[in-house]
């Protein structure tokens, strides 16, 4: 018997016809057109971003497994799945290597100050700047080390900088030279010259970072973070931006997006802003489709699924 999925994506002829051979009668709705019908009551699977605003699951008696094109799962009624033992899986190491390939480009801005030389050249003004400093021999931390993390350190070893990385247990990860559990947080705080944040957005991650660890950080810290924005309290990073205590920031996300106009981050110099852009790439569907297909083919063969979301943890 056929198992029946909902596709709120299209991934082309030939893709979607790879996974109807495994064994599976596809509908495909567009995320934006969807809304409960008689044609979805009965699916088993749905593979979608965020449909949850406009589909109510709760009508979906048959659904088991919710497979996400994302890696945050901000957006899924976690609690539902939960009560219904529904599975959950994510996107997990889909857009590790542009995430990584970005955190490496901003620290590097940063640091050779590229926002300042952009303005200059709008304003056709020749005027060398002296105040550069070198990568070389920094030490980075990172905060969380799963795949955007590894992925950042393997393409940061060649500049010959300390990378640190904290986790639960102080586990050693390739590519960095030494990590730290929660437990020393601090401490590993007080060593970074270089701070990125990467860790996935839970309750007990909301505003892990505030005015008093920013306090026990070095004088000048560079802060990258293209995790989630409510990491940080968003207030007092702006309240250490403007006295100096931290250099600069690369964020990718914010407390609420889109950032609004009157966001008094706009106005900042040391701050470089981007619409929660660094997981693009043209990789980003092929990848995407490849995790899918690959718990596609182990769902219809009862083999466990990768990348799945322990939804008490929240990641």
């Amino acid at each position: 018997m056929m198992v029946k999925a909902l596709f709120t994506y299209n991934y082309g002829k030939e893709k979607m016809k790879k996974i109807k051979d495994l064994g599976y009668e596809i509908v495909y709705i567009k995320e934006r057109e969807l809304y409960y019908n008689e044609e979805i009551k009965d699916i088993e699977v749905l593979v979608c971003y965020n449909p949850f605003n406009s589909l109510d699951i709760t009508k979906l008696n048959k659904l088991k497994w919710i497979q996400l094109s994302s890696i945050g799962i901000d957006q899924v009624p976690k609690q539902y799945l939960l009560e219904k033992q529904i599975l959950l899986t994510n996107n997990k190491g889909g857009y590790s290597i542009p995430m990584g390939e970005w955190v490496v480009l901003k620290i590097l801005e940063m640091l050779k100050k590229s926002k300042n030389f952009y303005k200059k050249q709008d304003n056709k003004l020749w005027k060398i700047d002296t105040s550069i400093i070198e990568l070389y021999g920094k030490t980075i931390g990172f905060i969380g080390t799963g795949s955007i993390a590894y992925e950042s350190a393997k393409r940061l070893t060649g500049f010959e900088v300390n990378i640190y990385g904290l986790n639960t247990t102080g586990r050693s990860v390739e590519y960095f030279d030494k990590c730290f559990s929660t437990s020393e947080f601090d401490y590993f705080l007080s060593l970074c010259d270089i701070l990125v944040l990467t860790i996935p957005y839970t309750e007990k991650t909301h505003h892990l970072l505030n005015e008093s660890n920013f306090k026990i950080m070095k004088d000048g810290v560079y802060i990258v973070n293209v995790s989630r924005g409510s990491i940080i309290n968003e207030a007092d990073l702006i309240k250490y931006l403007k006295n100096g205590k931290i250099k600069f920031a690369a964020l990718d996300v914010f407390e609420n997006e889109p950032l609004n106009e009157n966001n008094p981050l706009w106005d900042l110099d040391n701050v470089i802003i981007t619409p929660h852009n660094s997981w693009v790439s043209e990789m980003r569907n092929e990848r995407r489709y490849n995790v899918i297909y690959e718990n596609m083919k182990r769902y219809i063969n009862g083999e466990k699924l990768i990348n799945i979301v322990d939804l008490k943890k929240g990641y």
